[in-house]
């Protein structure tokens, strides 16, 4: 019994990773039925990521109002794993989507991803995964720790909850009650970007145009994630400004590190500790994986990378069908990428193209399995 591992990211645009891996389930099982299949959709942190983990390992969701973007009560959600691992999207309480056309990232909170952080350790959860994307919010993460007993006491001694436009009124940073109730659990956030807090390349600079913020909101944002970071280092004793993925979701990267004591590590690495993929990888025969497209970038810390070490350990074949290749890719095959196969069989606009991926998918899969069979 021939034994597969399907491991393939989103092909952006066009296919999530469930259905790439759906499609790629239902080719093996055609030709091969007795084949043993593990699928593991790739979850990057944004919409989705709970979703994605609960399917692979199992577990459940809980349901629960927190505060919105706006301090709104709202609807949300995360998942709990068997292992007491809870998994929460921030976006499902500061995303995007929930704010509409109503963009203001000056104005916006992460208060409600602290309330479900706060709610998960209440109900017997001892390791916290956050995944970072699609946030509305350009607080660097105040609000989030707010929530969980940090306190941001102004010029007056007052203490406050802060948001984009009022970082720098930050005068001190009390972490006391919130080391005094969660000194136990450990964080981690999925992050997979590696933009720095601030600057040009920084949370406000890059991201905070899409969430509403005009030049000179985006000027006034960036200097107050400067001056959060000023406080984070003279309070709390720890230099958040320049690390890789610090100005994830509004500088929420930034956060996780310098409230939560916790670390940044990439979304395909993430799934990868989840799943115990070192154990799981040595029964396959073959692994598959897919993107949207594949170039010499895709060996540096993205989802193929991550896979391909494990494969090259153990010398398994690593078959990547994605929709496009890029140049110069002989690096991926020294990095342990065995084959890579597009999708696309005749040269179309991507917009064509899109509309028979799965279609095309499911014809280079069957193509891969006759030779395989």
């Amino acid at each position: 019994m021939k034994n597969f591992v399907l491991i393939p990211d989103s092909f952006k645009g066009t296919m999530s990773s469930e259905c790439v891996c759906d499609i790629m389930e239902k080719i093996i099982q055609k030709h091969i039925p007795e084949a043993d299949i593990m699928s593991i959709p790739v979850a990057d942190g944004g919409e989705g990521t709970v979703d994605a983990i609960l399917k692979i390992l199992g577990g459940r969701k809980k349901f629960l109002m927190v505060k919105g973007p706006y301090f709104e009560e709202i609807s949300s959600f995360y998942g709990i794993l068997p292992n007491n691992t809870a998994v929460i999207e921030m976006a499902a309480a500061s995303g995007l989507p929930l704010v509409g056309d109503n963009l203001h990232a000056e104005l916006t909170t992460t208060y409600g991803v602290g309330q479900l952080i706060e709610n998960a350790v209440q109900s017997g959860c001892t390791k916290i995964l956050l995944g970072l994307g699609g946030s509305a919010t350009n607080d660097g993460g105040c609000g989030m720790a707010a929530a969980l007993g940090v306190k941001f006491i102004d010029k007056n001694g007052k203490s406050f909850i802060p948001v984009g436009k009022t970082l720098k009124d930050i005068e001190h940073i009390d972490t006391a009650l919130f080391k005094q109730k969660y000194s136990s659990v450990q964080f981690s956030a999925m992050c997979d970007i590696t933009n720095p807090l601030c600057g040009i390349n920084g949370a406000s600079y890059v991201f905070g145009p899409q969430k509403g913020a005009d030049e000179q909101t985006v000027k006034m944002l960036d200097e107050g994630l400067n001056h959060l970071a000023s406080v984070i280092s003279a309070d709390l004793n720890k230099n958040i400004k320049e690390i890789p993925g610090a100005g994830a979701a509004g500088g929420m990267g930034a956060g996780v590190v310098g409230f939560l004591n916790g670390k940044l590590q990439s979304g395909i690495n993430s799934i990868l500790d989840l799943v115990k993929f070192d154990e799981v990888v040595q029964n396959a025969d073959y692994v598959f994986t897919g993107e949207g497209k594949i170039d010499n970038q895709s060996i540096q810390g993205k989802v193929i990378s991550g896979i391909a070490k494990y494969t090259k350990k153990y010398n398994i074949p690593l078959i990547a069908v994605v929709g496009c290749i890029g140049e110069d890719i002989d690096e991926l095959y020294v990095g342990g990428v065995t084959a890579v196969f597009s999708i696309n069989t005749k040269p179309l606009p991507f917009n064509e193209a899109a509309l028979c991926s799965e279609k095309n998918l499911a014809i280079t899969m069957d193509n891969i399995l006759r030779i395989l069979k």
